[in-house]
């Protein structure tokens, strides 16, 4: 019976502090939920003013990342605290484990520091089409450890931020202009001269074709089965493929029409007789 009403009388004792743990773990809970759905809100509102202010839209995807992990980060510290956790002691905890973690997550940190410089320097705008990291498309957002490629064909590439600060970046789209290098090879038996004109005269007749820099149609080299023409017209980079197209597909009718001969490929084996 004695025990009986110690197991009671501790019951009674402890039956406080349990319900105050209880209480102040729902309440960091709520505090929880509540806060990440309000730092998730806030990132998006920030990132859409951004946007309404004509801010890049791969700076805007970045800065509320950020904005997002760090509002996180003190959601988490308020229900720690809440929960009765000494966050003195806790930050000091997590500077060490930091360390340790840093150490062990380097690629992490090489991609969120190459996001900072990509942002900083700004080798590339939302919108661009670029070949970076080994892949080609259009940049769709940078965030803190990538950035988001769209390919032509609609595929979403994701590479990491070091592996585009690590190598070379070519930027399709930066120039307003961009040239045309074509190689056209004609028949050793066909009119240079008319082949020429043909050309120069389709190039004249597109609209698309700068006037300045001007057009170059030149003989390049006189190859094994053909005369190649180096033809480098200058257009619009949004016109860039568009042109190229049009340009082949015109120079091909023409040459037919006109009897200008594209050669296949070709060797000459002459054969003697040996006399015995």
């Amino acid at each position: 019976m004695n025990d009986i009403q110690e197991l009671f009388d501790q019951s009674v004792e402890w039956a406080p502090w349990l319900i105050d743990s209880a209480i102040n773990l729902a309440v960091g809970l709520v505090i929880f939920f509540v806060g990440k759905f309000i730092a998730a809100k806030i990132a998006n509102w920030c990132e859409n003013r951004l946007l309404k202010s004509s801010v890049d839209q791969a700076v805007a995807g970045f800065a509320s990342s950020i904005l997002y992990a760090l509002m996180f980060a003190g959601v988490v510290l308020m229900v720690l605290g809440q929960i009765g956790v000494e966050t003195t002691s806790f930050i000091a905890i997590l500077g060490a484990a930091g360390l340790a973690v840093g150490l062990a997550l380097q690629g992490s940190l090489s991609n969120f520091a190459s996001g900072v410089l990509i942002i900083l320097l700004r080798p590339f705008r939302s919108g661009d089409f670029v070949d970076a990291g080994g892949q080609m498309g259009t940049v769709n957002r940078i965030e803190l450890f990538h950035t988001h490629l769209k390919t032509p064909d609609n595929r979403v590439i994701i590479v990491p931020n070091s592996s585009i600060m690590n190598g070379s970046i070519v930027n399709f789209s930066r120039e307003p202009t961009r040239r045309l290098d074509l190689v056209i090879g004609i028949s050793y038996d066909a009119d240079i001269r008319l082949s020429k004109q043909i050309m120069e005269d389709i190039v004249n007749a597109d609209e698309r074709i700068l006037k300045d820099p001007a057009c170059v149609i030149a003989v390049a080299e006189l190859a094994d089965s053909s005369v190649n023409f180096n033809l480098r017209p200058w257009v619009a980079s949004a016109d860039y493929w568009d042109v190229r197209a049009d340009l082949l597909e015109q120079i091909k009718y023409a040459f037919d029409e006109k009897g200008v001969g594209i050669p296949y490929p070709q060797m000459d084996v002459h054969l003697f007789k040996s006399e015995s």
